[in-house]
Formats: structure tokens, C-alpha cells, sequence
């Protein structure tokens, strides 16, 4: 590998406590980033507008985001409009949804029989929230993490599936991670969707019950991606390109099973996520897809850090189908200009990585493993479906 004229060597990357932060612990503490002659400064930021505001200010370099987040920042809707790239996706699935002990007992109630999986707890809310109408009692009230977050445009999805009107028929709020079990445990929220660790949180505290994981809704999908702003990445291109080498190589190490527990270790150790280690170590570890809540946090095998074009469009049509953003907004472009795959097989080639040579893929196409030529072999993928069993081709 030849090394790269850096243009700046310190950097400082942002993360948020979260169980899919580890990549960046991981390529600190193994050495990863150093292997490429980075000299990186993590900083722990405890809520996602406290991301976008450093990263616009250039008080952060980089940093851990929503997958939507940049996305929002470049259409100028969030509240700091900053156009911003990200050319790797740190990690798939990781997200629950999680209800009161209350609430998971009147839903259970509520569930036909015949009624299973994800949509059949959809479902049952449906026919609860329509007898709570009735009877005149008072709105439910969920929270998501951030207003563009892959947590918000699932949970609507979960909800618009099941025949529910998330902006009349319930009160959605945001809530930031590390305080939606203290919200639910106070009864001031009836349910949340959000990140590992923090539904196992709720359930080992005896307070909640997670109900439904982001690989149901969505098998696969992109949860957090490495953010940078556009004027960053065009001002230090190597730099950029030496930071997605050295964290698609600390992906790779984390996807190795028998390194997950020491993963769990080094995230409990140093502080950046404050959560029993028990609950760390069941966030990290390797779940198969018949699970229950079906397969839990990937961050590399199945081209998981590759940032697709099309998951992309999907989110800014997300956008769009909820009224966040015009519908005249060219959703393709938007796209394009924001995730690029081009950064991430430039990065990949440089740590031997197989990156798919599209940058388009369809969505709900695949309930079982499936293969995609890659730019160093054949790369084995994994299912895609969405619950409702649509299909989504973005091209």
C-alpha cells in the first residue's frame, strides 16, 4: 500500500454512545487509523444536532451520522444547511422498537392470531389506537431519535404499513438515545424506536419490550455513515480517503465473530458508551437472521460499508412522501452528490476489499443470500426485503 501525502494527519471525529460507534473505537484502539497515518481524536457528543453543528462549524472533521443526516444537511432542510459527503456506511440493522410493559400487554391483547412478524404488531397498534379513539382516551406518544434518521422514516414505515397515520393517528417526538428508558420507564413516552444497546437497556431494566427490529422493517439497511462536509473532503481528498481505508479495515476486523467480545470490551473501557457491559456485549454479538428479531448489527461482510446511491434516493423520497421536502427536489441527484461510492472503492482497492461495481441495487428483491460481482470478486449479500414485501428500484 503507498502511503498518501496527508493534508491533515489530526483529526477529530465525533461519535455518539451508541453501539455502532465501535468501528471508529476499534480503528483507534487496534491501530487502524494510525496504519494509515492518522492521528485521530475521538470527541463524544450526546446528541445528533450537537454532530451536525460541529461538523458545519469545522469544530469536528468527522463523525458518526444518521444515514439521512448529510443528506438533509446538503437539501438545506436541516437546521445548519451544509452540503456533506459520506462515502461509507458504518453498519447495518442495530435499531427496535421498543413499547411500555403496559402498552406490549395491551397490544398482545390486541394481536389476532394469525398475525405475525413486524406487521402484526402494526396491526394490533392500528385496532388499539382506533379503541383508544373511542373511548376518548388520550394519543400515544412514540419517539424516534432525530428528525432525518433512519429511525424516523422506519418507524413511519412500520406504522404506515399497518394502516396507521403517524401525523394524526399517534404524537411522534424526539427523544436522543441515552434518555428514551429513563422517558419510557417515566410513562412520558409509550414507546421509542432506537439503537443498540439501548432496547436491551429497557428490557434487562424490566421497563420495556422491544417489539420489532430495523432488519424486519428493512433487512440490511444503512443506520450510521462516516460524515464529512463537502468543502472538508474536497480540501483534503487523501486524508478523507486514508480515513475510510483505515475504518473499512476496523469494519472488517469487527466482523470477525471472535472479535466481537473484545470489541464490546474496548467500547465499555473507554467511556463512550455508558451501558452494563452485559448489554454492550449483546448489542456486538453475532445474531443470525432466524432470530427473533432477526440479524442484528453487520459492518462489513455483504459490502455493508458500501454507501449505495439507490438506499440513498430512498431516504430523501422518505423525505418526500412525509412532506420534509418538496416533491420537485430531484431525489437521484441529491443522491449522487452525497453518498460516494467512488471515495469507497478507491479506499477499498487500497485495504483489498471486493466493492460492487454499481452503485444502484434494488430493494425487497431478496429473501435469501444472493451474490453481486465486485471490483476483486464475487461479494456474497445478504436478503433485502421490507416488510410490506415492496419492492424499491432506484435507477
Amino acid at each position: 500500500m503507498t502511503p498518501l501525502m496527508l493534508e491533515k494527519p489530526a483529526l477529530r471525529v465525533g461519535v455518539v454512545p451508541l453501539a455502532d460507534a465501535v468501528p471508529i473505537v476499534v480503528a483507534q484502539a487496534k491501530g487502524f487509523f494510525a496504519r494509515h497515518g492518522l492521528d485521530v481524536e475521538i470527541t463524544l457528543e450526546h446528541a445528533w444536532a450537537a454532530v451536525r453543528d460541529k461538523l458545519s462549524a469545522d469544530r469536528l472533521d468527522a463523525a458518526q451520522m444518521l444515514a439521512p443526516m448529510p443528506l438533509a444537511a446538503t437539501l438545506g432542510i436541516d437546521a445548519v444547511p451544509t452540503p456533506m459527503v459520506a462515502a461509507l456506511t458504518l453498519n447495518l440493522n442495530g435499531n427496535a422498537i421498543v413499547v411500555s410493559n403496559a402498552l406490549h400487554e395491551r397490544l398482545s391483547a390486541m394481536r389476532h392470531s394469525e398475525e405475525i412478524g413486524a406487521l402484526g404488531w402494526a396491526q394490533a397498534l392500528k385496532r388499539l389506537i382506533e379503541s383508544d379513539r373511542a373511548g376518548g382516551r388520550p394519543q400515544l406518544v412514540f419517539s424516534h431519535v432525530y428528525t432525518y434518521s433512519a429511525h424516523h422514516y422506519e418507524l413511519r414505515y412500520w406504522l404506515a404499513a399497518g394502516g396507521i397515520r403517524p401525523d394524526y393517528d399517534l404524537n411522534l417526538i424526539v427523544v436522543p438515545p441515552p434518555l428514551a428508558v429513563a422517558q419510557l420507564a417515566a410513562g412520558r413516552i409509550d414507546g421509542f424506536c432506537v439503537g443498540a444497546p439501548w432496547g436491551d437497556v429497557a428490557e434487562r431494566a424490566g421497563v420495556g419490550r422491544r417489539i420489532v427490529s430495523k432488519y424486519q422493517i428493512w433487512n440490511n439497511s444503512p443506520e450510521k455513515v462516516l460524515g464529512v462536509t463537502r468543502a472538508w473532503a474536497e480540501a483534503n481528498p487523501n486524508t478523507h480517503l486514508a480515513l475510510v481505508s483505515a475504518l473499512i479495515e476496523a469494519s472488517r476486523w469487527l466482523d470477525q465473530a471472535e472479535n466481537r467480545a473484545e470489541a464490546a470490551r474496548l467500547l465499555a473501557e473507554t467511556g463512550y458508551l455508558e451501558a452494563a457491559p452485559e448489554c454492550i456485549t449483546a448489542a456486538l454479538a453475532p445474531r443470525a437472521p432466524d432470530h427473533p428479531l432477526g440479524q442484528g448489527l453487520v459492518f462489513h461482510a455483504g459490502a455493508a460499508g458500501f454507501p449505495w446511491v439507490s438506499q440513498a434516493r430512498w431516504f430523501v423520497e422518505q423525505m418526500q412522501r412525509w412532506q420534509q421536502v418538496l416533491k420537485t427536489v430531484d431525489a437521484a441527484q441529491t443522491a449522487a452528490a452525497v453518498y460516494r461510492p467512488d471515495i469507497y472503492r478507491a479506499a477499498a482497492a487500497r485495504v483489498g476489499v471486493s466493492a460492487p461495481t454499481v452503485d444502484y441495487k434494488s430493494e425487497g428483491e431478496h429473501r435469501l443470500p444472493w451474490q453481486l460481482d465486485g471490483t476483486d470478486g464475487v461479494i456474497d449479500m445478504g436478503p433485502d426485503c421490507l416488510l410490506d414485501a415492496a419492492l424499491y428500484r432506484a435507477k
